[in-house]
């Protein structure tokens, strides 16, 4: 090889050997947040340390009528704003027994909704979600498909009216049976125009990512994606669990190993639309083992008194390859 020819080659060979290290750099454009209850997450060290940006808070549908409620979420996203961190901000049941509910009327909703946008949008809130989880037996949803439709037009309305590049999460189910039946039901009411205007599906998988399977995570948005092929994918309530019932007793180390789970499935679907995930929730509660089955859900990355779990080693290390 002459040394006109070899110094181009070498120079190739250089630029060729770079590349897999400037591809494993690369961050998933997924963007992960923590969700939690309580505004204490904000001033967390813990907290802090993994720079997040997205954070996602539930509110009863009758907030604007509960002072002591609309004062909590008050709190929340306004120590969210000051964490520079963005708040999604669903609505849901006042009652979360299960099937014991008592339904919004529709124009009661519409009304409510109205409010909640205008006070929560002057909070510099831009993601609302219309119902949340609408398919579980602790909200009236579901059983009534027709309420859940009614729900999302009426925040679609009153959030776009006010706000054109905000976000709705119309449509927000768990992945459990039926899953597929709600939502053929669901986009079965809707125009071909409303059809286009839920762009954004909430996910909550809990089931695929404790047990390691993605098969409802799959069918849901195969099944969004019927209907509106330009569907976008938030997991809006995900996580493992350190513990729920008897199903999962107490354990750190499964946890640990679960919350893996939740990025490889976001990871996996990312082309098909997923864009966000909300890891739920950031402080765990004071069950600890040996409770057997009356261990309460607890998904918690770090203890009550904030100290980390080897779960929230495992999501701060996972976190390093995504968005915030």
């Amino acid at each position: 090889m002459t040394r006109k020819l070899l110094y181009p080659c070498i120079a190739a060979l250089a630029a060729t050997a770079v590349l897999p290290a400037a591809s494993a750099s690369a961050k998933s454009s997924i963007r992960v947040g923590v969700a939690d209850q309580s505004p204490a997450m904000f001033s967390s060290p813990a907290f802090e340390a993994l720079n997040i940006k997205r954070t996602r808070y539930f509110v009863p549908s009758d907030v604007m009528q509960d002072s002591a409620e609309r004062a909590k979420a008050r709190t929340f996203v306004q120590a969210a704003r000051a964490a520079k961190v963005s708040t999604l901000l669903h609505i849901s049941t006042t009652d979360l027994r299960s099937k014991k509910g008592k339904r919004v009327g529709t124009t009661a909703y519409r009304r409510n909704v109205e409010r909640i946008v205008r006070y929560f949008r002057n909070l510099g809130v831009r993601d609302f979600g219309a119902w949340n989880e609408v398919n579980h037996k602790t909200q009236e949803t579901w059983n009534s498909v027709g309420h859940s439709v009614s729900y999302f037009k009426s925040m679609y309305r009153a959030v776009k009216k006010r706000c054109k590049s905000c976000a709705v999460v119309g449509l927000d189910v768990l992945d459990q049976a039926g899953v597929e039946r709600y939502m053929r039901s669901f986009y079965s009411r809707l125009s071909s125009t409303w059809r286009k205007r839920l762009s954004v599906v909430g996910i909550h998988n809990y089931s695929d990512v404790n047990r390691g399977r993605s098969r409802g995570t799959g069918a849901i948005i195969k099944q969004a994606r019927r209907y509106n092929r330009n569907t976008k994918f938030w997991f809006t309530e995900t996580g493992a669990l350190a513990s729920f019932n008897r199903s999962f007793p107490y354990s750190e180390s499964r946890q640990a190993s679960r919350i893996r789970n939740m990025f490889t499935y976001a990871s996996r679907y990312r082309t098909q639309g997923v864009q966000r995930v909300y890891s739920y929730n950031f402080f765990g509660i004071e069950t600890g083992a040996g409770c057997g089955s009356s261990c309460l859900f607890d998904a918690g990355l770090v203890n009550p008194d904030g100290s980390t779990r080897a779960a929230y080693d495992t999501f701060r290390t996972k976190l390093r390859s995504y968005s915030r």
